[in-house]
C-alpha cells in the first residue's frame, strides 16, 4: 500500500513525513514564483507541490478572453519548467452552463443543444504532450525585451510513433519578434518536413469566443518548409507559439544526448548582439 501526505500549509514541508504541498492560486500567475522558490528550497528535497487549482481572474478575464490564456499559458511554462518541484496541475474552472455562471472565465461553455471552448481551453492543447515527456533545461537571456518566456520539451506520439522537439514560446509583448533558431546537441537530427507550427493569438488581448464566433480564438497550425537545426521564424504580438520540429527516426528509441537550442531576436530593424537567447544544455 503507497500512503502519500499531502499538507495545506507551506510552513509543513518536510515535517511529519510531509511530501506534497497543495495550492490555490486564483489571482495573479507570479504568486507562484515565491511558491516555487520555496519549494526547491526546502530541506526535504523529496516534497514537491501540486497546483489543485489555477485560474485567471479579474476585469481583463472577462468570459475567456485571449488574455486571460496567455496569462494562463505563462504560468503553466514556468510550472513545466519546474517540473521537479511540481508533481501535477489542474485547471479550476472547467465547464460552465451559460445559463448559470458563478464562475468566469471558464474553458468550456456549454448549454442545452451548443458548446464552445474558451481562448484558455485551446491554450491547453499547447501542453497535453508535457505529460512524460523530457523536459530540457533551458535559461533566456533578454536584453531590453523581457515578454517571453518559453520550454522545451521531445515527445513522442503515441499514434504513429514518430518524436518531436516541441519548443512554445509565448510573446506577451504588442511587437512581432524575429527569431533565429540554433539547435545543437541533437542525437536524433531535424527532418526537413513534418514539422509544425502551432499559433494561439488574435487581432484583440480582450477577443472571446462564444456562440456566435466559436472558432474566433483557435489556435492555427501551418507547416514549416525547409526545417532545420538553424531558422528564421516570428513570433506574433500577444501570441503563444509552438515548433513542433520531427526528429529522424533512426535513432529516436532513445534520446541519449540533451539538444541545446538558441533563439535570437532582432530590435524590429537593429540587431541585438545579446538579445533574445533560450538554451537548452
Amino acid at each position: 500500500m503507497l500512503l502519500t501526505v499531502l499538507s495545506l500549509r507551506g510552513e509543513t514541508l518536510g515535517l511529519h513525513g510531509v511530501q506534497f504541498v497543495q495550492q490555490w492560486d486564483t489571482q495573479s500567475p507570479f504568486s507562484l514564483i515565491i511558491f516555487l522558490w520555496e519549494i526547491r528550497n526546502a530541506q526535504c528535497t523529496t516534497i514537491k507541490a501540486i497546483v489543485s487549482e489555477y485560474a485567471v481572474t479579474g476585469n481583463d478575464a472577462g468570459r475567456g478572453t485571449l488574455v486571460a490564456a496567455l496569462a494562463e499559458a505563462a504560468f503553466l511554462i514556468g510550472l513545466e519548467r519546474n517540473s521537479d518541484a511540481v508533481e501535477m496541475a489542474s485547471c479550476a474552472p472547467l465547464f460552465v452552463n451559460d445559463n448559470d455562471r458563478r464562475w468566469s472565465p471558464d474553458a468550456i461553455v456549454f448549454n442545452s443543444w451548443q458548446h464552445y471552448g474558451c481562448p484558455n481551453y485551446w491554450m491547453l492543447h499547447f501542453f497535453k504532450e508535457s505529460s512524460g515527456a523530457a523536459l530540457h533545461p533551458s535559461t533566456i537571456q533578454v536584453s531590453n525585451y523581457n515578454q517571453l518566456v518559453a520550454s522545451a520539451i521531445t515527445w513522442q506520439n503515441s499514434k504513429d510513433g514518430n518524436t518531436y522537439l516541441k519548443i512554445k514560446v509565448l510573446n506577451f509583448g504588442n511587437k512581432a519578434v524575429d527569431l533565429s533558431i540554433s539547435i545543437t546537441g541533437l542525437e536524433n537530427e531535424i527532418q526537413t518536413f513534418g514539422s509544425i507550427k502551432t499559433v494561439l493569438t488574435s487581432g484583440s488581448l480582450r477577443d472571446e469566443n462564444s456562440f456566435q464566433q466559436p472558432d474566433k480564438v483557435v489556435p492555427v497550425e501551418s507547416p514549416i518548409s525547409n526545417a532545420r537545426e538553424e531558422m528564421s521564424l516570428v513570433l506574433d504580438p500577444y501570441s503563444l507559439t509552438s515548433f513542433d520540429l520531427l526528429l529522424d527516426p533512426s535513432n529516436s528509441t532513445m534520446m541519449h544526448s540533451v539538444p541545446e537550442s538558441s533563439l535570437h531576436s532582432s530590435d524590429w530593424g537593429g540587431y541585438w548582439s545579446d538579445a533574445h537567447a533560450i538554451h537548452i544544455p
